[in-house]
């Protein structure tokens, strides 16, 4: 399954570090950070796919704490 979601990061490096730690997540197969879109695009596996965006968020708020990601 694959979503896009809507991201508040701050900055270009910002976002890169947010992708490579959301590509480390188990259950993730791709991800993708646009700083200047200020999207995110996250491939997982369907039947964990919540669980695994929870996950996700906290891997993005580890990078940057006060980033805001819409999963509604």
């Amino acid at each position: 399954m694959k979503k896009k979601f809507k991201i508040e990061v701050d900055c270009a490096n910002c976002a890169a570090k947010m992708e490579e730690a959301v590509k480390k997540v188990p259950g993730v197969v791709d991800a993708t950070v646009s700083f200047m879109t200020q999207k995110l695009a996250v491939e997982a596996e369907d039947g964990r796919f919540d669980a695994i965006m929870q996950d996700v968020v906290k891997a993005c708020k580890k990078v940057e704490p006060d980033c805001e990601i819409y999963l509604k």
